[in-house]
Parts: structure tokens; sequence; C-alpha cells
């Protein structure tokens, strides 16, 4: 059990930055490519949410004894060919890997307008597909703030 307790701690790690990422970003394109202090909150807020939902996928591939991928893309490659997340969200995170890369270790350069539609528009939602995914597959039922189950 104490693999669940590992994935509870990284899905609580997870939700507490999607809960603030939306609170930084700026409503326009234009604020995020000309405040340096939002720009780099947002991108910082991106590369932890992107890289703690990485772990929790080699979490889950550990609880469920599967085989261990060699880098971290493969790892929602096998989630998905195990129908523990789908197709879609597999490949927006083997995206949203590739970018979290190039944030951290300066690979390229970045794409301010493709950061920006990331953090305003998809990874709270797939990052919150991926948290639901995972809770149903290991049968676990989501819980409001109140600590009363939803349905």
């Amino acid at each position: 059990m104490e693999e669940d307790s590992k994935i509870e701690d990284k899905i609580n790690n997870i939700e507490k930055y999607l809960e603030e990422l939306p609170n930084i970003v700026p409503a326009e394109f234009e604020e995020y490519r000309t405040n340096f202090a939002k720009k780099a909150a947002c991108e910082r807020c991106a590369e932890i949410i992107i890289e703690a939902v990485a772990d929790l996928a080699f979490l889950v591939i550990k609880k469920k004894n599967l085989k261990v991928p060699e880098e971290d893309k493969e790892a929602f490659e096998i989630l998905a060919g195990e129908k523990i997340i789908t197709n879609e969200i597999a490949s927006r995170f083997r995206e949203a890997k590739g970018m979290r890369n190039i944030l951290a270790h300066e690979y390229g350069k970045v794409d301010d307008a493709i950061v920006f539609h990331a953090v305003s528009e998809e990874l709270v939602k797939d990052s919150r597909a991926f948290i639901d995914a995972v809770n149903k597959i290991l049968g676990e039922r989501k819980v409001d703030k109140a600590g009363d189950e939803e349905d």
C-alpha cells in the first residue's frame, strides 16, 4: 500500500499546482509575452506539473506491474496501451513532456504562443483527465473538498 500513498501524494502535489496555475496565467497573450515575472511563473508551474504527471505515470506503471519504460514519454504510451489513459491524453503528455524539456533545459527556442496556449487552455484540463483516469483504475472515488463523494 506504500505505492498507493505515493500515488496519492503525487496527485495532491499536482492538484496544488493545478489550482494555482489559473491564478497566475494572464488573460491575454500580450501580457504573458511582455510580463517576465508572470511568464517565468507560468513556465515553472508548467514544468512542475508536467514532471509530476510523468512521475505519476511511472508510479501507476509500477503499481500495475507493467513494462518499465526507458524514457518518460514512453510511460504515456504504455498507459494508453493498457487502456488506463486515452491515446489522446497520452499524445498530449508526450508533447507536453517535450515542451517541458525545452523549458527546463533550453534545448531549443521557447515558443511563447505554444506555452501560453498550453498553460491557459490545455494543461489543467489534461492533467485533471489524467488524474481522473488514474483514480478510476485504482478504484478510488473522487471526493470534493467537503469530504462528500461525487458521482
